[in-house]
């Protein structure tokens, strides 16, 4: 990974992949140890249509990404932004009344 000013880092993140196919799963970082991080085409159960579609870390996206600008899109609920937004997973959850709890 390389930051603005092209410094090269390594992710401390600890990637899972499944024994069989070798797809992977998840993501664990010892930077948030009360989280897992799926990976969405490892989700094999159905959800609910998303209320809003967010875009983030447009600045690093590839020149080929095809990303639809709000007004292009169907509907209110496109976010986009630069890099991460100041909401968190977890608060955009809740905000949306989508948080479920063990």
């Amino acid at each position: 990974m390389r930051d603005d000013q092209g410094n090269e880092s390594s992710s401390s993140a600890e990637r899972h992949f499944c024994g069989m196919c070798g797809s992977h799963l998840w993501l664990f970082s010892p930077e948030w140890p009360e989280l897992v991080h799926p990976l969405a085409a490892a989700v094999d159960s159905d959800l609910p249509p998303p209320p809003e579609h967010v875009d983030i870390m447009l600045r690093y996206k590839a020149s080929w990404a095809d990303v639809p600008q709000a007004e292009q899109a169907e509907g209110p609920g496109f976010k986009h932004f630069q890099e991460y937004p100041v909401e968190s997973i977890e608060e955009w959850h809740k905000r949306h009344g989508m948080l479920t709890q063990d």
